[in-house]
């Protein structure tokens, strides 16, 4: 494939910013809460799931004042103003908060919105139970009742389907009066509980477990977490999209962003270079630029949220690429996989799932111009508008809005990276 098979008026060229990564932002807004005294966050976006999180410390007692746009002074301390935590469509914060508002004596009720609804949350039922939580449980989805005061001892947790609610526990229990051993089964997503440590390493507080291990950790109560004054990097999951977007259709660089960051999504490099695309590395910035693009094979289990970016990468790939990791997909804000499929089917680009052998397949091809719908997904949105770069004619996309959830400048982004030819 070569460039001409990208319209003039949608090359990319320019540099970007993305967003602070939402998922160390939470765990810094979780573990400030809890911390004694006066913690300054830097470098904060704003997006709906952020913001979700900003509320949910304020109803768990924190007072959070937002200086400008990108920070945020919190005085910590657990003190409920209600009896309903709201955590809006965030299932980071469904999972990450559950266990926090399970330290207090008083019941609480989670609740969420839109398609968080429709997640599982079951996950989070029996081991609460067995560190003495008392639960109602909402049929394995929210509304969850929770009252604790969460102790210690030892618990099983499933880790097959989703790390978050082992974060939740992670943070919330080194405030526990008891110490707790937990016992993780089939841990995914592992570089997210890295990030977990990292953060509570920052407040102070230390977690023992055996290094690359993630099947036992064991964690002192009664610590006590420091305020901190913390800058938050860049977000890797939304600068996949800017890379891919780059190597399908020009040359940008993607600034404050570093391949040494414990952030999951880094692993899209690999993916690029595997595919044939151009990358420049260099201190804080990632230049990346078209070349003719080869079908990849790629093992996205520990990084699902790359999958929407992958799929725009192998659609635009001589050949039929190979993702693997499709399990992981289903309790996102859509059924990932088949939404995939769904969609770039109406783009004239095929995908097969494969669920007894866990893959995706996505034949490379020459989309054309169609009506197509997010499925109020934030990260099917910005899949589908990459690969509309490649097509003449627009394409509309259904609720493209729904990118505020992680990247609200995303359109506005690629808007100003398109050469003006």
């Amino acid at each position: 494939m070569d460039d001409c098979t990208v319209p003039l008026g949608n090359r990319l060229h320019g540099e970007v910013v993305p967003p602070c990564s939402k998922s160390y932002a939470q765990r810094a807004l979780a573990a400030a809460l809890l911390a004694s005294g006066r913690t300054t966050l830097r470098g904060i976006e704003l997006c709906r799931d952020t913001r979700s999180a900003i509320e949910a410390i304020r109803t768990l007692g924190a007072r959070v004042e937002i200086k400008d746009d990108n920070t945020l002074i919190i005085d910590g301390g657990l003190n409920p103003t209600t009896a309903t935590l709201n955590v809006g469509e965030s299932g980071l914060a469904a999972r990450l908060f559950t266990p926090i508002a399970a330290l207090g004596g008083e019941a609480m009720r989670i609740e969420g919105e839109g398609t968080l609804r429709h997640r599982p949350m079951a996950m989070m039922v029996e081991p609460l139970r067995t560190l003495g939580v008392e639960v109602r449980d909402g049929g394995g989805r929210l509304p969850i009742e929770v009252c604790g005061p969460i102790k210690g001892g030892r618990v099983v947790v499933d880790g097959s389907i989703s790390s978050q609610f082992i974060t939740g526990l992670l943070i919330a229990l080194p405030c526990a009066k008891s110490d707790t051993t937990i016992e993780v089964r089939d841990a995914v997503s592992t570089p997210y509980i890295d990030m977990t440590l990292e953060t509570l390493e920052r407040f102070g507080v230390e977690i023992m477990h055996n290094e690359g291990d993630y099947s036992e950790f064991y964690i002192e109560g009664n610590q006590e977490l420091k305020p901190v004054d913390y800058t938050i990097e860049s977000d890797w999951s939304a600068a996949a999209f800017i890379m891919v977007a780059a190597a399908i259709a020009g040359e940008v660089t993607v600034r404050n962003i570093s391949t040494l960051s414990r952030q999951a999504d880094t692993l899209v490099c690999r993916a690029l270079e595997r595919a044939g695309a151009s990358i420049i590395i260099e201190e804080g910035a990632i230049t990346v630029s078209h070349r003719p693009l080869e079908a990849f094979t790629f093992d996205a289990t520990n990084s699902p949220d790359l999958f929407p970016a992958l799929v725009a990468l192998a659609a635009a790939a001589d050949g039929v690429s190979t993702i693997r990791g499709i399990e992981r997909l289903r309790g996102k804000e859509s059924d990932r996989g088949e939404v995939l499929r769904e969609e770039y089917r109406k783009l004239g680009i095929e995908i097969e799932l494969d669920y007894e052998e866990n893959i995706m397949r996505v034949v490379g091809g020459k989309p054309h111009a169609a009506e197509v719908d997010s499925h109020d997904d934030h990260r099917i949105a910005m899949s589908l508008a990459i690969t509309a770069l490649r097509i003449e004619d627009e394409v509309s996309i259904r609720n493209r809005e729904c990118v505020a959830k992680s990247y609200p400048s995303f359109f506005d982004d690629l808007e100003m990276l398109k050469t003006k030819e």
